[in-house]
């Protein structure tokens, strides 16, 4: 297909192709909100157990995804050849709230594969540009395959009040040197320019933040969306999950029918069943007793005989879904505690570390391809701010909170000892131990107000790497 050359060219060519990738993407967001239908129960099962069982679902998506996104938290950015964060980009990123957005966009990247990181002009305040997160239901963008950049990208609201009627509202078409904003006129005529922004970038304002991208740009063997917008973090996880869900909804039909033992009465029927007070025995309360009755044959003049079948044991599903629940541990790198299941080394911290390598590979995998496009966006902030290209700004990192679980003893140990023989100074020591850029400030303000006390003291402290002492209140001398 060519290249679209007009505005209302790219709305539709675009529209179009989310509305295809949509239904794909739906469903992956009910796994992850267990939502998803019971797969492998037989029609006819459902038919007859009806709405009396609900299935019962493991909410193992949720789980694979909350385990990474836990250990996703930007701190800032940094050039190399600065000591310190920049002040005005995290700024700009805490002023739009993007700490809060950035935790529902990696849900959202991780489950559905991506969402994307909007810029704009802010009329209200120039130094501080609009930075949004935007939602793959929402919002597609289209991939230029030569310079794998955005080619253009299209977000459309939905008005909830007028859903049923006027279905898709607003629209925002956005290309390399302009904004468009649309409204879906009345009547059905279509969409209806309603404003638009020359911004003359050169470039368009949408960063996708993409969750495992692939080289290759074929779609897969169900023609579902290119693999170069990302795969789910659930793509192996689905299968095990509804095998799980399966096996545990049949675990409870099982234990509703079978898991009381069932005492049945020869000759007698259910008319024949009374309370302690005398009061027959609705069919219900019969049931919840797991009676059977059947009627005496006739000429058999015996009295009414009990008998008792045993109830079903349900250790059989117990292993079954313990087995699923190995595999899926195994598929997504979680330790087994984190499926309640009982690990066979013993619990102490060097296990725990050990148990977690694989995850914190995986969220480490996740710093560098989602900080890529942070520094994008950052880029685009500036861009906005000055109106020109920083060329320093290609070198910009993204601060990322360490994805391990080291406890606090270890990690100061271990900065401190690489304080003290001189591999690291002392700034990047408070760093590795977690504190804040204005935290490292402050503590910076007290060293240069003792230094000034006490310069030899504090030099030889220095070198041995002992804390500095802090003031008395009303003593200017050094704490001996």
């Amino acid at each position: 297909m060519a290249v679209p050359s007009t505005d209302l060219e790219w709305l539709t060519y675009l529209a179009l192709r989310h509305d295809a990738e949509k239904p794909e993407l739906e469903a992956l967001d009910h796994y992850y909100e267990g939502t998803q239908p019971l797969a492998y129960m037989h029609p006819e099962i459902q038919r007859e157990v009806g709405d009396r069982i609900k299935p019962l679902v493991l909410f193992w998506p949720q789980l694979v995804v909350d385990a990474v996104e836990e250990r996703l938290d930007v701190e800032g950015f940094r050039l190399p050849d600065e000591d310190t964060a920049d002040d005005d980009l995290w700024r700009v990123w805490q002023a739009n709230d993007m700490d809060e957005q950035t935790q529902l966009g990696h849900v959202d990247a991780l489950v559905m594969r991506r969402y994307f990181v909007v810029v704009g002009s802010n009329e209200a305040d120039r130094d501080t540009p609009l930075v949004t997160a935007e939602s793959p239901l929402e919002m597609f963008a289209d991939i230029d395959p030569r310079t794998r950049k955005v080619r253009a990208a299209l977000r459309r609201v939905l008005e909830q009040d007028d859903l049923a009627r006027l279905g898709e509202r607003y629209a925002t078409l956005y290309l390399p040197n302009r904004t468009v904003w649309y409204e879906w006129g009345e009547g059905g005529q279509g969409w209806r320019e309603v404003d638009r922004d020359e911004h003359n970038l050169g470039e368009v304002p949408v960063v996708p933040v993409v969750n495992r991208g692939r080289l290759s740009s074929r779609r897969d063997r169900h023609g579902r969306a290119t693999r170069r917008l990302g795969t789910s973090e659930l793509a192996p996880i689905i299968p095990l999950s509804d095998a799980a869900n399966k096996i545990a909804t049949d675990m409870m039909l099982t234990a509703d029918a079978h898991a009381i033992p069932l005492r049945g009465f020869w000759g007698l029927s259910p008319e024949d069943l009374t309370d302690k007070d005398g009061n027959q025995l609705t069919a219900i309360q019969a049931m919840m007793r797991k009676f059977l009755t059947l009627p005496q044959p006739e000429g058999d003049g015996a009295q009414g005989k009990e008998f008792e079948f045993s109830a079903a044991d349900l250790k059989n599903f117990h292993g079954t879904v313990e087995l699923l629940a190995r595999q899926a541990s195994g598929m997504a790198g979680l330790p087994p505690n984190y499926f309640g299941l009982a690990a066979d080394d013993a619990a102490s911290a060097d296990a725990i570390r050990s148990r977690e390598t694989r995850l914190v590979k995986r969220c480490e995998r996740k710093h560098r391809s989602f900080g890529g496009s942070y520094e994008e966006s950052s880029r685009l902030v500036r861009r906005f701010q000055t109106g020109e290209w920083d060329p320093r700004l290609r070198q910009l990192e993204t601060i990322w909170r360490d994805a391990g679980t080291p406890t606090v003893a270890q990690a100061a140990d271990a900065a401190t000892k690489k304080f003290q023989i001189g591999i690291v100074p002392l700034r990047q020591t408070r760093e590795d131990l977690g504190y804040t850029d204005a935290q490292i400030r402050r503590m910076e303000e007290e060293d240069e107000k003792a230094l000034q006390r006490d310069p030899v003291g504090v030099i030889a402290r220095g070198m041995t790497g002992e804390p500095v002492p802090a003031e008395r209140d009303g003593d200017a001398q050094p704490v001996a």
